[in-house]
């Protein structure tokens, strides 16, 4: 799977680039690439939660859902920041991508008043 997405506004750490390529790594379902397209070397790699973070259930707010034009929850494709260590890899379930499944439309949420980690082991339980 290979998609455009384009952010709302720019990810934090990433301004000024809002235009992005989403490839997914062989061999690794639903871990993917996310790649600035005007900056090619410009990158973060990113998980579906739906594939490997099943008992994630993140609440999207009202503005958030308009922000990005999501009328039902179906058009809401999810996606975590994973970050690799030493230690292992973690995954930031306190910022999710949300993407606009038909637009292509997306935006790094904060979710406030949740109680998700910043840095959660990936492969162990999200809540």
């Amino acid at each position: 799977m290979s998609a455009t997405l384009t952010f709302v506004t720019p990810p934090p750490g990433f301004a000024p680039l809002t235009d992005f390529s989403l490839d997914e790594i062989e061999g690794a379902d639903g871990l993917y690439s996310l790649r600035a397209t005007e900056a090619p070397g410009t990158r973060m790699f990113v998980v579906d939660a739906g594939v490997h973070l099943t008992d994630y259930q993140p609440v999207i707010s009202t503005e958030q859902c308009t922000a990005l034009a999501l009328t039902v929850p179906e058009d809401a494709f999810v996606l975590v920041v994973v970050n690799p260590g030493e230690a292992g890899t973690t995954a930031n379930l306190m910022a999710p991508i949300v993407v606009n499944a038909t637009t292509g439309a997306c935006a790094q949420v904060i979710l406030d008043g949740q109680d998700w980690p910043l840095q959660a082991a990936l492969g162990a339980r999200a809540a």
